[in-house]
């Protein structure tokens, strides 16, 4: 294996990576970053575009020793970007839809405390979904959020539906759990 130098093709800071080398990782995350910032940026604003490439990027170093990739590592990192703006996206809409059913016909319900309840909603649902555990909501949002199968999801995770199946469960009933004070709301606006 080479030893580390700036001028390492990916291929070997990869393998550099994986033994923990963390000036390879430097190198990586210098060398992508900004291609990945840019990328992102077409789907999202700037500065969420910029900590979803930093996300993916800390993720990568975190699951540096995941077995290999089916695509190659660059085409990976550039679909879990696009997946994470698309999860983004959902959210944002997801919550545009609340507001927006809330609003339609009822001017009024601006001025009744009671509206706030949707941002207090919005804010419990960003929140449980983030204290899944990362495997259980990752498979959770790309069902849910953008739509993949789990045949597709499987594939994507190097796991099997079975798998993928389970995750999402799991997903389910901790947030039924998380937001059981909140599950008449949500049923009201879906």
């Amino acid at each position: 294996m080479a030893a580390y130098t700036s001028r390492n093709t990916d291929e070997e800071l990869y393998q550099l990576i994986q033994k923990g080398v963390e000036k390879a990782f430097d190198t990586f995350f210098l060398r992508h970053y900004p291609a990945l910032c840019s990328y992102a940026n077409q789907f999202v604003e700037r500065e969420d575009a910029e900590e979803i490439a930093q996300e993916i990027m800390i993720w990568f170093w975190e699951n540096r020793t995941m077995p290999v990739w089916e695509t190659s590592l660059i085409s990976y990192l550039f679909k879990a970007v696009k997946n994470r703006c698309i999860t983004l996206i959902n959210r944002n809409d997801l919550k545009q839809r609340i507001l927006q059913t809330l609003y339609e016909g009822d001017d009024h319900l601006f001025d009744d405390p009671d509206f706030y309840v949707v941002e207090e909603l919005s804010q419990k649902i960003q929140s449980a979904l983030e204290a899944l555990p990362s495997n259980y909501r990752e498979a959770f949002e790309m069902n849910r959020f953008q739509k993949f199968t789990y045949k597709e999801i499987a594939s994507q995770l190097n796991v099997s539906s079975k798998t993928v199946d389970y995750r999402i469960q799991q997903a389910l009933k901790q947030l039924r759990i998380d937001l059981k004070d909140y599950l008449p709301l949500i049923l009201f606006l879906s």
